[in-house]
């Protein structure tokens, strides 16, 4: 990895190189997260906006060059990343606004933006020579985690909480995975992920703890940057829990105007659910992100669900440096955009993903939105994941008799 400088402790500023600490900064315990500090002059010579429009391969691996692992080190065989970006005109009308695009990230291979990461957790877990990998998650990182694994036969262990949605449960149970429901929080879940992995010396893929997980998420921007011939959007919309997707998305805008491949900074607009509103609490009062406490974090967003957020330094420094915003949306307003989503794209989200639809809309009606700005909306998960919270937000199917004046007199009401 000569193209990696360094791993830079975001509380400290003290740097490493890769080989002498595996996750955090040592002067700051499990919380000491550190950030990949790359060789551009030397990336620049290997990448470039030209030599992307020659590459065949549509996957997160095109951007090889730009990702912290070995340049002879395997990747897992499935499709992982390109996914599509929409351009939404009728969504966008609804909202008065001229130019809205979507980025649909459920269609991954497990069905959710997590599988950018988790490709790189089995690269770096193989790189170590790692018998087992492991990770906390509500049910996405985890799946990501374990469908990435069985394709390469990799033994791995998920901490999830026993509330986690059931099917994201089957998910982890389908692809062989050794799976611990604990009783409690994802923050429970997430300490004991923590203590097993130092305990039987098992690869962490914990996001807000291995810095490489950022450096996978930072793909979808660097996707989006591409799909949009290198002219990017005003802003950017996601769904925040832990801050380590939006911290990612940052990462990836920073590594290409550093690079030269885009001449400004996209606005990232973090939305939050009303019960883990611990990011946007900490932007509108402006604390520090170290001086963050943990909240009782309750939500119908479990994806987005976090007590206190591990990746808050990232996830603030998106918000604060790029001008953007956090906006704060009630477990209504998400199950509300469900069906408004998915009825004017096509695009079915879970609840986590829907929240940056329900974002926008209160950030226009609070006036924070200019109509001709360029935005894209991140849906981070596909709505089969949570079956259960899409049918509340859909309605009942009619059930008739098997016969036509059935039919006739359901749609005479039409």
């Amino acid at each position: 990895m000569d193209h990696v400088k360094s791993l830079k402790c975001l509380i400290c500023g003290r740097e490493y190189s890769p080989n002498e600490i595996e996750y955090v900064c040592p002067h700051h315990g499990d919380e000491g997260i550190v950030d990949v500090q790359y060789d551009y002059d030397l990336i620049a010579g290997r990448i470039s906006p030209a030599t992307l429009a020659e590459n065949r391969d549509y996957t997160i691996w095109r951007y090889r060059p730009l990702l912290p692992i070995e340049p002879d080190s395997p990747v897992p065989p499935l499709s992982v990343g390109w996914t599509p970006l929409y351009r939404t005109d009728r969504l966008a009308a609804g909202l008065g606004l001229k130019n809205l695009w979507v980025k649909d990230d459920g269609r991954q291979p497990t069905a959710s933006f997590k599988d950018r990461a988790s490709a790189i957790a089995v690269v770096k877990g193989r790189e170590r020579k790692a018998e087992v990998i492991t990770t906390a998650s509500t049910g996405n990182a985890g799946a990501a985690l374990a469908g990435l694994c069985a394709s390469v036969g990799q033994r791995n262990v998920i901490f999830a909480p026993q509330t986690a949605p059931p099917a994201k449960i089957a998910q982890l149970l389908v692809f062989g995975s050794t799976v611990m429901l604990v009783r409690g929080t994802y923050d429970d879940a997430f300490e004991l992920c923590l203590q097993a992995a130092k305990e039987f010396g098992w690869y962490n893929r914990n996001t807000g703890y291995n810095p490489y997980m950022t450096e996978g998420k930072k793909t979808a921007t660097l996707e989006i940057c591409e799909q949009m011939d290198w002219d990017p959007p005003d802003r950017i919309f996601v769904s925040v829990g832990d801050g380590c997707v939006i911290g990612g998305l940052h990462k990836g805008l920073k590594d290409m105007l550093a690079l030269g491949w885009i001449k400004r900074m996209p606005k990232l607009m973090g939305v939050q659910a009303a019960g883990s509103a611990a990011l946007y609490e900490a932007w509108r009062t402006g604390i520090d992100a170290m001086a963050m406490k943990p909240i009782d974090a309750q939500t119908i967003a479990d994806s987005i669900s976090a007590g206190l957020p591990a990746d808050r330094i990232k996830g603030l420094a998106a918000v604060r440096e790029t001008g953007g915003a956090y906006v704060k949306v009630t477990d209504e307003e998400i199950l509300a955009a469900i069906p408004v989503l998915a009825r004017l794209t096509g695009v079915f989200a879970e609840p986590a993903a829907a929240a940056a639809y329900a974002g926008l809309c209160k950030a226009v009606a609070e006036g924070q939105i200019d109509p001709q700005e360029r935005i894209v909306l991140m849906i981070t998960g596909s709505g089969l994941k949570d079956i259960a919270s899409a049918r509340k937000s859909a309605g009942e199917p009619y059930v008739v008799d098997a016969n036509l004046s059935a039919v006739k007199q359901i749609a005479a009401g039409w």
